[in-house]
């Protein structure tokens, strides 16, 4: 077994409290707040408050007391932490050194740190994607410090680097990155949200912040099974397998005991992120075998975005000194479940209220459905970009099975709240047996139990009581992608809302009367995008396309979509992305496309020549050595059945290997990406499950000790993967 990395603690040592060491390796406002003069740090909060530019004296004074405490800290080098359009994260690391001149022939190295070097960087930009934004020879890119994000330390290999959370943009300022976009449609929600509040009655209502907590799926294979495998080690998955006998089919592993060896990972882990500020809730086996989920509490969308992100690095490399390999990839085995990524969403006024939970009074419970309306006509307008902006080339393999819903974007609300809204549009009320409603106040209006839903497994957004939860996500996803797309669609949908209630409210006998007038307006609207039954059925299909919602299968269906700018309208008119930037991400995610599924289709050719047909071969001499040995003639008959069947695979896998090099190298000659992009879908996609069937059927007739990689029994199966 893989030697792996044991917990330091002594037996019978009981841990310190989270609480004692929770945020040890940050530096935030409250940070700030206690080594700032007051003056500086008023400065600071209207930064981040009101967007106000820095001084340079508050800036100084800000690096001094965050070097202070990085170099405190063991801290020799810091960086810009930032996401380009990789979806992945990018830094440079600089020491805080400084040459000091002395007497002559003599130097002294001093720390020194900035507030010039705090708030701006300057890394070579030039093989970042930039989606033909500026040309390659145009290096300049530049780091600007997020100020509301905290500061924090990595520890890795023995060394300290303190990270400064940053937006990464081009020299004529357009966004080069995934976080600015996502920034400015948390701007644009809270103006527009803070307008129809007001209009409903919340008039000191300053701020509006979406809330968001990611449930993180991911699975752990032994390290030694992982590098044996030159798909898993290129590609994150594993192109060909054939399933393991038991599979999940006994539904032993979800919810089950964890096993000592993951568990040891998982505390390892938690203490990871814990020192981030980072705050992890729960863990749990999932239901495919090896397979397990992280989710934190919620906190700011534009922090929580950051944390997903830095969690799945920490998962990653944590991993590594358990003897793991963490894989990511939305659908790493055929057969089981793949990774998900639930997005918890909300939206949460500065007064502490979440909108989207139902409250104690008839005003609050107005704006409860108010909101859900609001939302669902969000959904309803744009779900065809909110569908592209979740579609990626390990997403299209998951997405429609096995628990993951399919694309078409469709809200469940639970019986009981569809029921309010049913009534509030025939100007009904309505009357419930169930304990525990909520009196609305109002006399034609239904009460509303606090939560009365059942889980819908299949949809890609469902409401739970005080949030939304898009599961569509997937795991290896930059979740300020799609939330970003969520937010804006969300907000140019209150401001619709608002302006139709300033509208309302100047011909209705009340306020209560105009707000209800609204609801009603809104959820006949958006009506569409609610289904409630079974999402993976044809007949859910067929009654989608009759109501008009989109239908992406696969990222053809998306590039279509981001690649209109009718589609995308919404994203320029409420200043989330520019012209320049929405074409660049179009074509960047094209590009990445082709490229992953290019890597994929030459690892299975160099597998399939370097390793399974050397595999069948020696297979076939066998069976033809024994052959000649065999005197009876039945057992003869039976030895040369197996030698055609051996020939048979043979023949199909080289004619199927031939067949897809042949279209690789096509793909490759052309020069326009839609072009390369249909061949993917039209011809590729269907060659590499071809050459698998092949690879999987050669896996059940090739003797164990000949076949060259770890199958799935292996990998899924390992004995310290198994439940305690």
């Amino acid at each position: 077994m893989t030697a792996y990395f044991e917990p330091t603690s002594s037996v019978g040592e009981i841990p310190k409290p989270v609480s004692s060491y929770f945020g040890c390796d940050t530096f935030g406002i409250g940070d700030m707040r206690a080594k700032l003069s007051g003056k500086a740090y008023q400065d600071l909060v209207r930064t981040q408050t009101h967007g106000e530019q820095l001084s340079k004296e508050t800036a100084d004074a800000v690096a001094q007391v965050v070097k202070e405490w990085a170099v405190n800290k063991g801290v020799t080098h810091f960086c810009h932490w930032f996401q380009p359009m990789t979806g992945l994260t990018a830094e440079k690391h600089d020491a805080f050194i400084d040459i000091q001149s002395g007497f002559p022939n003599e130097t002294t190295v001093v720390e020194r740190f900035t507030g010039s070097m705090l708030i701006k960087g300057e890394p070579d930009a030039s093989s970042f994607p930039s989606g033909g934004m500026r040309s390659t020879f145009e290096a300049r890119g530049y780091t600007a410090w997020d100020p509301r994000s905290p500061l924090f330390i990595i520890q890795s290999g023995g060394t300290y680097t303190l990270c400064i959370p940053s937006v990464f943009f081009g020299y004529h300022g357009d966004s080069l990155d995934l976080k600015t976009p996502l920034l400015r449609s948390a701007e644009s929600l809270s103006k527009n949200m803070v307008k129809l509040l007001k209009l409903l009655g919340d008039v000191d209502v300053k701020r509006v912040d979406a809330t968001l907590g990611t449930e993180q799926e991911y699975f752990l294979i032994d390290t030694e099974l992982a590098n044996q495998r030159p798909d898993i080690i290129m590609t994150g998955r594993t192109l060909m397998g054939a399933p393991a006998s038991k599979g999940h089919k006994l539904d032993d592993h979800y919810f089950g005991a964890i096993p000592e060896r993951v568990k040891a990972y998982m505390a390892d882990l938690e203490k990871n992120l814990y020192r981030l500020g980072i705050p992890a809730k729960t863990r749990h086996n999932e239901v495919a075998p090896g397979q397990f989920e992280l989710a934190p509490i919620f906190e700011n969308v534009t922090i929580a975005a950051d944390h997903n992100t830095l969690t799945m690095e920490t998962m990653k490399r944590v991993a590594m000194r358990h003897g793991f390999k963490c894989l990511l990839h939305e659908k790493p085995f055929a057969g089981i479940n793949g990774n998900g990524k639930h997005a918890n969403w909300s939206v949460a006024s500065d007064k502490g209220y979440n909108l989207l939970e139902p409250g104690k009074t008839p005003h609050q419970n107005l704006r409860f459905l108010t909101m859900v309306c609001v939302t669902l006509k969000a959904l309803k307008s744009h779900g065809d970009v909110l569908s592209a902006s979740i579609m990626s080339s390990g997403n299209e393999h998951r997405l429609g099975g096995n628990e993951a819903p399919p694309t078409i974007i469709s809200v469940f609300l639970g019986s009981l709240l569809e029921q309010v809204f049913e009534s509030i549009e025939k100007n009904e009320a309505a009357t419930f047996r169930d304990q525990g409603l909520i009196n609305l106040g109002v006399s034609h209006l239904p009460q509303i139990e606090k939560d009365h839903a059942d889980r819908n497994r299949t949809t890609p957004f469902a409401f739970t009581g005080n949030k939304f939860e898009f599961r569509a996500v997937g795991a290896a996803t930059n979740v300020a992608i799609p939330i970003t797309v969520l937010n804006a669609a969300v907000s140019e949908a209150a401001l619709d809302a608002a302006d139709k209630l300033e509208s309302l409210l100047k011909t209705s006998s009340s306020k209560d009367e105009a707000v209800v007038a609204l609801i009603k307006d809104l959820y006949i609207e958006s009506r569409n995008v609610l289904f409630a039954g079974n999402n993976y059925s044809q007949e859910w299909r067929s009654l989608a396309a009759d109501r008009g919602l989109a239908i992406i299968d696969n990222c053809r269906d998306a590039f279509l979509v981001t690649g209109n700018p009718k589609a995308t309208e919404f994203l320029r008119d409420l200043g989330v992305l520019n012209e320049r930037e929405l074409l660049s991400r179009h074509v960047v995610n094209q590009k990445n496309y082709l490229t992953k599924v290019s890597i994929e289709a030459q690892t299975m050719i160099e597998m399939t020549y370097e390793s399974i047909i050397p595999s069948l071969e020696q297979q076939f001499i066998l069976c033809c050595d024994i052959s000649k040995n065999i005197k009876l003639e039945s057992v003869i008959s039976t030895y040369n059945g197996r030698r055609e069947k051996i020939e048979g695979c043979l023949g199909g896998l080289i004619s199927s290997c031939d067949t897809l090099k042949s279209t690789v190298e096509k793909i490759e000659s052309l020069d326009n990406l839609d072009k390369q992009i249909d061949m993917v879908e039209d011809g590729l996609k269907a060659q590499m499950l071809e050459l698998r069937k092949h690879c999987d059927h050669a896996e059940s007739i090739v003797a164990g000790d000949l076949w060259p990689i770890p199958k799935y029994r292996e990998l899924l199966f390992h004995p310290s993967l198994a439940n305690g």
